[in-house]
């Protein structure tokens, strides 16, 4: 790929990292830069724009989302073929099985002489989400068995009927990613009674006992505390654009409790920040986090997943702040590219091909046991890293 210019259209109101998607979708849709052409890594790109790396980060883990590129542990992004009829076949069916899954399969046996299970998740739109079903597709790699997606969108009616759809349909057992919500499915406690084989992955329900496989939610939010601690950070804010009530919140809100206690320091309810919406309609300057940041109140912010890490890095951009030396951030996942050595966000790794590859492992286990009793209904926790890049540093008294 030859050297682009910078020519995205100003618009003050508009974050740099959307103007800078803006500016690629239009390089692609006029052909400038074609199919499975490569992309200049993210420093290059930086003294392209003369932008941060978190904005250039940003702005292709967004183009990457929406599916413009796609990226390649090792060697980087390239923007992905047939883009603009995938997104219009996406428009008119967007809960068809994704290309991705397809081409994860493999080549070997056909799909038609192998058995089908179910996956069943709110949404596949980041990192976390694709990582999570590389580790599933990888560990039934010539198992029989391929994977069948069927996206809810965080709907507990779509994901009722997706279940019993993937059932009807012959699914031979099921990966259920849960929808955020504050009670579960009555249909996944049908699926117990009935002695259906299915794993819940990322998520546990309290007072129901069920296969599972998730991360390490307590401890992760510790680890995130203490870093932060270590940088001399002592007003620390936890924020969940998520209810509290759900339960991977609750656990993270509680590990991150449990590390301030540890270090003997007060609980302050006005860092923890929760049960709000990330409206990327409405004005950035009306959002509560954006008052919050401007206030000055806290010095770090834990953001609970990696989409309110990048808008929390953008609110703080807009207020002429600058990460890290005014704001630290540390977000769950990683939205930077792998090709670079150092991330542009501290971030939480939740090592999500592992959850997928023991995922797949237990329910391969349940469904060699079908004509016994099932066994008992087992929890795995897959414990999670800090892994540090640009967005934490140390406290700055003077500022």
């Amino acid at each position: 790929m030859s050297r682009m210019r910078v020519s995205p259209k100003t618009d003050e109101r508009q974050p740099l990292y959307w103007q800078i998607q803006e500016h690629f979708k239009q390089l692609i849709r006029t052909g400038e830069i074609g199919e499975n052409d490569k992309f200049p890594t993210e420093k290059q790109l930086k003294e392209q724009f003369g932008v941060s790396r978190m904005t250039v980060s940003n702005a292709l883990t967004k183009l990457a989302q929406e599916g413009w590129i796609y990226r390649i542990p090792g060697r980087g992004s390239f923007v992905n073929p047939g883009m603009l009829a995938e997104l219009a076949e996406a428009k008119e069916q967007p809960e068809v099985n994704l290309p991705e899954a397809a081409r994860l399969r493999g080549q070997g046996e056909p799909v038609f002489a192998r058995k089908m299970i179910g996956l069943v998740m709110p949404l596949l739109e980041d990192f976390f989400a694709i990582r999570l079903l590389r580790g599933i597709c990888g560990a039934l790699e010539g198992t029989g068995y391929y994977v069948s997606i069927v996206l809810t969108h965080n709907s507990k009616e779509r994901e009722k009927e997706a279940i019993q759809v993937l059932i009807q349909q012959g699914a031979a057992g099921l990966f259920i990613f849960p929808i955020d919500a504050e009670t579960y499915n009555e249909e996944i406690l049908l699926l117990k009674i009935r002695d259906y084989p299915f794993v819940l992955i990322d998520r546990y329900l309290p007072g129901f006992e069920t296969h599972c496989v998730c991360s390490d939610n307590w401890m992760s939010a510790q680890l995130a505390v203490n870093h932060l601690w270590g940088l001399g950070h002592r007003d620390i804010a936890i924020c969940s654009d998520i209810s509290s009530s759900t339960i991977t919140v609750d656990e993270r809100i509680r590990g991150y409790m449990e590390a301030l206690k540890q270090k003997g320091a007060m609980i302050n309810p006005a860092l923890m920040l929760t049960d709000y919406e990330v409206d990327a309609s409405s004005p950035p300057e009306l959002h509560p986090l954006y008052h919050h940041l401007r206030s000055r109140s806290a010095t770090a912010y834990i953001t609970l997943n990696l989409r309110l890490g990048m808008f929390m890095a953008n609110l703080v951009n807009r207020l002429g702040l600058r990460v890290p030396q005014d704001v630290s951030i540390i977000t769950y996942d990683n939205p930077s590219s792998s090709v670079d050595l150092l991330p542009a966000f501290t971030h939480i790794d939740q090592h999500e091909e592992a959850v997928g590859a023991r995922a797949a492992e237990q329910l391969l286990k349940l469904l060699s046991q079908q004509e016994k009793k099932l066994p008992e209904p087992f929890k795995q926790i897959v414990k999670s890293a800090l892994v540090v890049g640009e967005s934490t540093g140390a406290l700055m008294v003077n500022k």
